[in-house]
């Protein structure tokens, strides 16, 4: 089933319906969709690397706005919130993030939110956690802004052999972009 799906979002990225197509699926996976919008978000780049920019800027304000969604259903609809946590195989997830949470902070948000982890799970845990919600927003708004960018980036200036590098090692290059995120906030911290 997730396969045709795959293949069905693949198709859309094609169609002349793509950019709202888009703009679904980025907002549907931050809640409940299983494919990442970056199976449409690529081929359309590739295919208007001149739109590429505004692609990944549709891409994260409606990733953000279905994030919204994910944080209202952890907040509102625990038992719904529970179901779609089973569902992508964490059955012990609000536990287990809201220990994160707890622990981290925004860190969840920033570190997640950029990495291949479903960012579902990031937006209903949130919500569960009680987590500050003007946080959770601006918070996402980086760290998804970020994600779609750099994709798009990549694909517009170095074209899809480089996505294909980066992809390989996204886990190093996540890493990376924490440490620029926390010398960021240290230096504003020191200098600011």
């Amino acid at each position: 089933m997730i396969r045709r799906l795959y293949a069905w979002v693949l198709n859309l990225a094609g169609s002349r319906h793509a950019p709202l197509a888009l703009a679904i699926i980025s907002f549907a996976e931050s809640s409940f969709f299983p494919i990442p919008p970056d199976v449409m978000l690529a081929p359309m780049v590739l295919a208007r690397r001149e739109r590429a920019f505004a692609y990944a800027a549709l891409c994260t304000a409606a990733s953000v706005l279905g994030g919204m969604l994910g944080y209202w259903i952890g907040l509102h609809l625990q038992p719904v919130g529970e179901a779609i946590l089973r569902l992508f195989g964490h059955p012990q997830g609000q536990a287990e993030f809201q220990h994160w949470f707890d622990r981290w902070g925004v860190w969840v948000i920033l570190i997640k939110g950029a990495t291949p982890i479903p960012y579902k799970l990031v937006t209903i845990t949130a919500g569960f956690a009680h987590f500050s919600f003007v946080t959770f927003l601006w918070a996402s708004v980086v760290t998804r802004g970020v994600r779609f960018f750099l994709v798009a980036t990549i694909l517009k200036y170095f074209g899809a052999a480089m996505l294909a590098e980066f992809e390989r090692r996204m886990n190093f290059y996540a890493v990376v972009l924490v440490a620029l995120i926390v010398a960021g906030f240290v230096a504003l911290k020191v200098f600011g």
